[in-house]
Protein backbone atom coordinates (compact mmCIF):
# COMPACT_ATOMS: atom_id res chain seq x y z
CA UNK A 1 0.00 0.00 0.00
CA UNK A 2 1.29 3.38 -0.80
CA UNK A 3 2.51 5.73 1.72
CA UNK A 4 0.36 8.93 1.86
CA UNK A 5 2.08 12.08 1.22
CA UNK A 6 1.54 14.74 4.06
CA UNK A 7 -0.35 17.36 3.62
CA UNK A 8 1.27 20.92 4.54
CA UNK A 9 -0.75 24.18 5.80
CA UNK A 10 0.94 27.42 5.27
CA UNK A 11 -0.67 30.41 7.18
CA UNK A 12 0.17 33.62 6.77
CA UNK A 13 0.30 35.98 9.54
CA UNK A 14 0.10 39.62 8.95
CA UNK A 15 1.02 41.97 11.42
CA UNK A 16 -0.52 45.32 12.25
CA UNK A 17 -1.76 47.63 9.86
CA UNK A 18 0.20 46.58 7.17
CA UNK A 19 2.56 48.98 4.90
CA UNK A 20 -0.14 51.64 3.59
CA UNK A 21 2.68 53.43 1.52
CA UNK A 22 4.98 56.97 2.10
CA UNK A 23 2.85 59.01 0.38
CA UNK A 24 2.15 61.31 3.84
CA UNK A 25 5.80 61.32 4.29
CA UNK A 26 6.09 63.92 1.06
CA UNK A 27 3.22 66.28 1.60
CA UNK A 28 4.31 66.73 5.40
CA UNK A 29 7.57 67.47 3.84
CA UNK A 30 6.50 69.53 1.28
CA UNK A 31 3.97 71.49 4.26
CA UNK A 32 7.38 72.21 6.49
CA UNK A 33 8.85 73.73 3.31
CA UNK A 34 6.02 75.94 2.35
CA UNK A 35 6.04 76.60 6.28
CA UNK A 36 9.74 77.91 6.52
CA UNK A 37 9.21 79.85 3.09
CA UNK A 38 6.28 81.70 4.46
CA UNK A 39 8.42 82.26 7.81
CA UNK A 40 11.44 83.76 5.93
CA UNK A 41 8.80 86.18 3.77
CA UNK A 42 7.50 87.18 6.96
CA UNK A 43 10.69 87.79 8.23
CA UNK A 44 12.24 89.53 5.32
CA UNK A 45 9.05 92.07 5.39
CA UNK A 46 9.65 93.12 8.80
CA UNK A 47 13.48 93.42 7.87
CA UNK A 48 15.56 96.49 7.18
CA UNK A 49 16.05 97.81 3.30
CA UNK A 50 19.66 97.20 4.03
CA UNK A 51 18.89 93.49 4.73
CA UNK A 52 15.99 93.10 2.01
CA UNK A 53 18.91 94.80 -0.80
CA UNK A 54 21.48 91.98 1.06
CA UNK A 55 19.43 88.73 0.60
CA UNK A 56 18.02 90.11 -2.73
CA UNK A 57 21.26 90.29 -3.72
CA UNK A 58 22.62 86.91 -3.13
CA UNK A 59 19.83 85.56 -5.07
CA UNK A 60 20.98 87.38 -7.98
CA UNK A 61 24.25 86.65 -7.81
CA UNK A 62 25.08 83.67 -5.68
CA UNK A 63 28.71 83.39 -6.07
CA UNK A 64 29.12 86.48 -4.31
CA UNK A 65 30.96 88.33 -7.50
CA UNK A 66 28.98 91.95 -6.89
CA UNK A 67 28.88 94.96 -4.66
CA UNK A 68 30.24 94.15 -1.24
CA UNK A 69 28.23 94.33 1.72
CA UNK A 70 29.63 95.80 5.00
CA UNK A 71 32.67 93.40 4.98
CA UNK A 72 35.58 93.35 2.45
CA UNK A 73 34.96 89.88 1.78
CA UNK A 74 32.89 89.46 -1.83
CA UNK A 75 29.16 89.39 -0.53
CA UNK A 76 25.83 90.26 -1.92
CA UNK A 77 24.26 92.66 -4.75
CA UNK A 78 23.41 95.84 -3.17
CA UNK A 79 24.59 99.19 -1.66
CA UNK A 80 27.07 98.65 1.42
CA UNK A 81 25.97 98.36 4.33
CA UNK A 82 28.63 100.09 6.15
CA UNK A 83 27.89 103.43 3.52
CA UNK A 84 31.07 102.86 1.42
CA UNK A 85 34.18 102.58 3.48
CA UNK A 86 36.56 104.64 2.46
CA UNK A 87 33.94 107.66 1.89
CA UNK A 88 34.70 109.39 5.27
CA UNK A 89 32.47 111.88 4.21
CA UNK A 90 29.50 109.86 4.20
CA UNK A 91 30.54 107.73 7.41
CA UNK A 92 31.07 111.01 9.34
CA UNK A 93 27.48 111.88 8.35
CA UNK A 94 26.22 108.46 9.54
CA UNK A 95 27.88 108.67 13.14
CA UNK A 96 26.66 111.96 13.88
CA UNK A 97 22.70 110.66 13.01
CA UNK A 98 23.19 107.71 15.09
CA UNK A 99 24.90 109.77 17.88
CA UNK A 100 21.92 112.06 17.72
CA UNK A 101 19.42 109.54 18.91
CA UNK A 102 21.52 108.80 21.63
CA UNK A 103 20.24 110.33 25.00
CA UNK A 104 21.61 113.84 26.25
CA UNK A 105 23.44 114.02 23.26
CA UNK A 106 22.12 118.07 22.64
CA UNK A 107 24.04 118.76 25.86
CA UNK A 108 27.45 117.50 24.93
CA UNK A 109 27.90 117.57 20.92
CA UNK A 110 30.31 120.63 21.48
CA UNK A 111 32.48 118.07 22.79
CA UNK A 112 32.18 115.52 20.62
CA UNK A 113 34.41 116.69 17.06
CA UNK A 114 35.05 114.68 13.48
CA UNK A 115 37.22 114.95 10.88
CA UNK A 116 38.39 113.48 8.04
CA UNK A 117 42.60 113.34 8.09
CA UNK A 118 45.06 111.44 6.26
CA UNK A 119 44.35 108.56 8.52
CA UNK A 120 40.88 108.19 8.09
CA UNK A 121 37.84 109.50 10.17
CA UNK A 122 39.05 110.89 13.78
CA UNK A 123 36.12 111.21 16.29
CA UNK A 124 37.01 112.84 19.61
CA UNK A 125 35.86 112.77 22.67
CA UNK A 126 36.65 116.30 24.44
CA UNK A 127 36.63 116.43 28.03
CA UNK A 128 35.22 119.62 30.20
CA UNK A 129 35.29 121.55 33.04
CA UNK A 130 33.46 118.75 34.79
CA UNK A 131 34.78 116.04 33.40
CA UNK A 132 31.53 114.35 31.08
CA UNK A 133 33.34 110.89 29.72
CA UNK A 134 35.95 110.07 32.71
CA UNK A 135 35.98 110.44 36.94
CA UNK A 136 38.05 113.49 37.37
CA UNK A 137 42.03 112.01 37.38
CA UNK A 138 40.80 108.10 36.35
CA UNK A 139 39.94 105.43 33.70
CA UNK A 140 36.90 105.03 34.85
CA UNK A 141 34.01 106.14 32.58
CA UNK A 142 30.60 107.80 32.48
CA UNK A 143 27.53 106.66 31.74
CA UNK A 144 27.71 108.88 29.28
CA UNK A 145 30.77 107.99 27.85
CA UNK A 146 29.89 104.32 27.92
CA UNK A 147 26.23 105.38 26.06
CA UNK A 148 28.24 107.70 23.64
CA UNK A 149 30.76 104.85 22.82
CA UNK A 150 28.10 102.04 22.68
CA UNK A 151 26.54 103.92 19.62
CA UNK A 152 29.49 104.52 18.03
CA UNK A 153 30.65 100.90 18.11
CA UNK A 154 27.63 99.64 17.34
CA UNK A 155 27.98 101.47 13.67
CA UNK A 156 31.73 101.25 13.83
CA UNK A 157 31.53 97.39 14.04
CA UNK A 158 29.65 97.20 10.91
CA UNK A 159 32.97 98.37 8.93
CA UNK A 160 35.82 96.40 7.83
CA UNK A 161 38.34 99.44 8.74
CA UNK A 162 40.73 98.73 11.13
CA UNK A 163 40.62 101.11 14.29
CA UNK A 164 42.85 102.82 16.39
CA UNK A 165 42.19 104.39 19.81
CA UNK A 166 44.17 107.09 21.08
CA UNK A 167 44.06 108.50 24.86
CA UNK A 168 45.28 112.42 25.36
CA UNK A 169 46.02 114.50 28.70
CA UNK A 170 46.84 118.19 29.51
CA UNK A 171 49.64 119.10 31.21
CA UNK A 172 48.73 118.96 35.19
CA UNK A 173 51.03 116.59 36.79
CA UNK A 174 50.43 113.68 38.76
CA UNK A 175 52.00 112.99 42.36
CA UNK A 176 53.35 109.67 42.78
CA UNK A 177 53.94 106.67 40.44
CA UNK A 178 50.59 107.36 38.50
CA UNK A 179 51.35 109.64 35.49
CA UNK A 180 49.49 111.31 32.51
CA UNK A 181 51.12 108.06 30.56
CA UNK A 182 49.35 105.32 32.46
CA UNK A 183 46.06 107.57 33.05
CA UNK A 184 46.10 108.42 28.93
CA UNK A 185 47.06 104.86 28.49
CA UNK A 186 44.43 103.19 30.90
CA UNK A 187 41.76 105.46 29.28
CA UNK A 188 42.24 104.69 25.67
CA UNK A 189 41.96 100.58 26.73
CA UNK A 190 39.21 101.59 28.90
CA UNK A 191 37.51 103.25 25.69
CA UNK A 192 38.38 99.92 24.09
CA UNK A 193 37.03 97.44 26.37
CA UNK A 194 33.66 99.76 26.20
CA UNK A 195 33.29 99.24 22.22
CA UNK A 196 33.96 95.64 22.24
CA UNK A 197 31.19 94.92 24.37
CA UNK A 198 28.82 96.71 21.72
CA UNK A 199 29.85 96.03 18.53
CA UNK A 200 33.63 96.67 17.80
CA UNK A 201 35.63 93.53 16.86
CA UNK A 202 38.51 92.38 18.96
CA UNK A 203 40.73 92.10 15.09
CA UNK A 204 38.97 95.28 14.70
CA UNK A 205 41.33 97.09 17.19
CA UNK A 206 44.72 97.55 15.46
CA UNK A 207 45.94 99.56 17.92
CA UNK A 208 45.77 101.64 21.04
CA UNK A 209 47.77 104.63 21.97
CA UNK A 210 48.65 106.81 24.87
CA UNK A 211 49.86 110.62 23.96
CA UNK A 212 50.13 111.92 27.50
CA UNK A 213 50.63 115.45 27.10
CA UNK A 214 52.41 115.42 24.04
CA UNK A 215 50.21 116.17 22.05
CA UNK A 216 47.91 118.81 22.89
CA UNK A 217 44.52 119.69 21.14
CA UNK A 218 45.46 123.68 22.27
CA UNK A 219 49.07 124.16 22.40
CA UNK A 220 49.39 127.31 23.66
CA UNK A 221 47.22 126.43 26.90
CA UNK A 222 48.21 123.29 28.33
CA UNK A 223 45.50 123.07 31.07
CA UNK A 224 42.82 123.37 28.74
CA UNK A 225 40.02 120.58 29.79
CA UNK A 226 39.98 119.96 25.79
CA UNK A 227 43.76 118.81 25.54
CA UNK A 228 41.87 115.59 27.98
CA UNK A 229 40.48 113.17 25.25
CA UNK A 230 40.00 109.77 23.47
CA UNK A 231 40.72 109.51 20.08
CA UNK A 232 39.17 107.37 18.06
CA UNK A 233 40.77 107.12 14.10
CA UNK A 234 38.81 105.08 11.11
CA UNK A 235 41.11 104.24 8.83
CA UNK A 236 40.98 103.81 5.46
CA UNK A 237 40.58 100.27 3.72
CA UNK A 238 43.53 101.12 1.16
CA UNK A 239 45.71 104.26 0.78
CA UNK A 240 43.84 107.12 1.60
CA UNK A 241 42.86 109.65 -1.94
CA UNK A 242 44.87 112.09 -2.45
CA UNK A 243 45.06 115.53 -1.02
CA UNK A 244 43.75 118.63 -1.66
CA UNK A 245 45.65 121.32 -3.42
CA UNK A 246 47.41 123.75 -1.08
CA UNK A 247 46.29 127.44 -1.53
CA UNK A 248 48.67 129.72 -0.89
CA UNK A 249 48.38 129.95 2.41
CA UNK A 250 49.99 126.89 2.68
CA UNK A 251 46.78 124.88 4.04
CA UNK A 252 43.72 123.13 1.81
CA UNK A 253 40.27 123.73 1.35
CA UNK A 254 39.42 122.13 4.69
CA UNK A 255 42.21 123.30 7.12
CA UNK A 256 44.30 120.65 5.46
CA UNK A 257 47.01 120.83 7.74
CA UNK A 258 44.95 118.64 9.83
CA UNK A 259 44.80 116.38 7.29
CA UNK A 260 48.55 115.97 6.95
CA UNK A 261 49.99 115.34 10.10
CA UNK A 262 48.69 112.17 11.60
CA UNK A 263 47.00 113.68 14.81
CA UNK A 264 44.17 115.85 12.65
CA UNK A 265 43.32 117.92 15.75
CA UNK A 266 40.37 119.42 13.95
CA UNK A 267 41.56 122.35 11.98
CA UNK A 268 43.98 123.86 14.52
CA UNK A 269 46.91 126.41 13.31
CA UNK A 270 49.49 125.15 11.26
CA UNK A 271 52.36 125.51 14.23
CA UNK A 272 50.44 123.89 16.55
CA UNK A 273 50.65 120.54 14.23
CA UNK A 274 54.28 121.31 13.92
CA UNK A 275 54.70 121.01 17.57
CA UNK A 276 52.42 117.64 17.20
CA UNK A 277 54.84 116.49 14.46
CA UNK A 278 57.67 116.28 16.86
CA UNK A 279 55.57 114.47 19.93
CA UNK A 280 56.59 111.07 19.65
CA UNK A 281 53.80 109.13 21.04
CA UNK A 282 54.17 105.44 23.34
CA UNK A 283 51.95 102.95 22.65
CA UNK A 284 49.80 101.40 24.95
CA UNK A 285 50.40 97.85 25.81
Amino acid sequence: MAEEQPIYIIKKIVKGGGHHGGAWKVAYADFVTAMMAFFMVLWLLSSSEQVQKAVGGYFSDPEGNGKQVGTQQAGAGGESISLAANDMEKLKDKLEEAMRDTPQFQKIKEQVKMIVTGEGLRVELLESDVGTFFESGSPAPTERATVLLGTLAQEIGKLPNKVFIEGHTDSKPFTGDYTNWELSADRANTARRVMQMYGVRADQVAQVRGFSDQALRVADNPADPSNRRISIIIKYLDAPPAPLKADKKGGDAHGGEAAKDGHGNDGHAKDEHAKDEQAKPAAAH
